[in-house]
């Protein structure tokens, strides 16, 4: 019996060192290897990326976020929207069904408060009334009557509108659906640490170069916030999640003594006027983290609850308005991720 275990020990003890010795290699190799940075203008927006490579994936990246600008862009004439949007007789993209199939998924879940047909509303309030006059009531009325997801549908490869004027606007989820499409490409580079972050909606896996956990500043609602110079509200520990934030601090416009929320309810027609000032949403796709996250900005505090307790994968923090005061709700589960 003895001499069974001094055998196993023989095999045992080399094979136990060359493991130690094989990770102590890969921990040197992953110190040793840098992080790189690439920034630069993407849906008309700012992105930023760190990840940690030997070498420069930056022109694969923005190869990545041109394909989402020419299947999503509604500023982009030859974009797959545009041509849907023209009523042109065009065969949708595997990338368009993904982010066509998810929205409505998201709309039916939210009862219609996140709805991708809004934008003949979006367009009608425009921002800053380009015509100084408020949009009437029966203006509003004569949009709302073919403004609802419920209105398209998708046979094939082909978007079908039950009226022709339907127009589809994917601004509320496509930065994040951007922002997972880099993921992807990162991932598949077996990239392990990185973050990504496009006009503030965010991935991120593993640690940053200081070797610990990806921090992201929540920002307070205030109208500095809007302009770049805004407090922290708070800091949260951010790691192999997404996380988006919808604010009307950050687009409004006034109107006399009156300002307008930049999110329409699909429902009314008109800018939202809840008390949420902030929406931020973690899940496991920043797509979906974007669009809950204006969703809970049109729906309010105690349906956005409800929306949360259905999917037990959302985490959020809600920052609203109490009288004149800024309180902070958020859920449960994200308690241990917030660093004040």
């Amino acid at each position: 019996m003895e001499t069974q275990r001094k055998k196993r020990l023989v095999w045992q003890v080399p094979f136990l060192v060359l493991l130690i010795v094989a990770t102590v290699l890969i921990i040197r190799q992953q110190r040793n290897t840098p992080y790189q940075t690439a920034s630069g203008t993407v849906f008309g927006t700012v992105y930023n990326i760190t990840y940690q490579y030997d070498g420069n994936l930056k022109e694969e990246i923005e190869q990545r976020m041109h394909m989402v600008d020419s299947t999503l862009s509604m500023f982009n004439d030859e974009s797959v929207i545009t041509k849907v949007n023209n009523n042109e007789p065009v065969e949708v993209t595997d990338m368009f069904l993904q982010v066509f199939n998810m929205a409505q998924k998201i709309s039916t879940d939210t009862d219609g408060a996140f709805d991708i047909t809004v934008a003949p509303l979006v367009n009608l309030w425009g921002f800053g009334f380009k015509q100084d006059v408020e949009p009437s009531q029966h203006a509003i009325d004569s949009l709302l009557q073919f403004v609802s997801y419920k209105k398209i549908s998708c046979q094939g490869r082909r978007i079908v509108k039950k009226d022709p004027r339907v127009m589809l606007d994917c601004s509320a989820i496509a930065k994040g659906f951007g922002v997972d499409v880099v993921a992807e490409l990162l991932d598949a580079k077996g990239i392990e640490n990185y973050m990504v972050e496009i006009g503030g909606e965010i991935v991120t896996r593993g640690i940053s170069e200081r070797r610990l956990p990806w921090k992201i500043g929540v920002t307070k609602p205030t109208e500095e916030a809007a302009v770049g110079n805004g407090e922290i509200q708070t800091v949260l520990n951010v790691t192999d999640k997404a996380m988006a934030t919808s604010g009307n601090y950050r687009n409004f416009y006034y109107k006399g003594d009156q300002r307008y929320a930049h999110t329409i309810d699909p429902h009314s027609g008109r800018p939202v006027q809840h008390n949420i000032l902030s929406a931020t949403v973690l899940a496991d796709k920043c797509a979906r983290a974007d669009a809950y996250a204006t969703s809970f900005m049109v729906m309010g505090m105690e349906k956005a609850k409800e929306v949360l307790r259905k999917n037990p994968d959302l985490m959020a923090y809600l920052i609203y308005d109490d009288h004149g005061q800024n309180k902070v709700w958020y859920s449960p589960s994200l308690e241990d991720k917030i660093n004040n």
